[in-house]
């Protein structure tokens, strides 16, 4: 699992997954979430404006990555 920094109290997932580095656009990480190959804590999440806090575990393409 890698730890991901984040500076305020929350980030959406779309902000988060291209902060994390596993997407690039704001469009990719639609289609990723939208084809349900993204979980949050253990369950697929659709949402691409998903609130994430510190201590969520998102996970992708085999990778996981906590909020921190």
């Amino acid at each position: 699992m890698r730890d991901v920094p984040i500076r305020d109290d929350m980030i959406r997932l779309g902000q988060f997954l291209k902060l994390a580095g596993v997407i690039e656009s704001g469009g990719e990480a639609k289609s990723a979430i939208v084809a349900g190959e993204v979980a949050v804590n253990g369950e697929a999440e659709l949402r691409r404006g998903r609130q994430l806090h510190r201590g969520d575990v998102v996970e992708i393409g085999g990778e996981r990555l906590q909020v921190i």
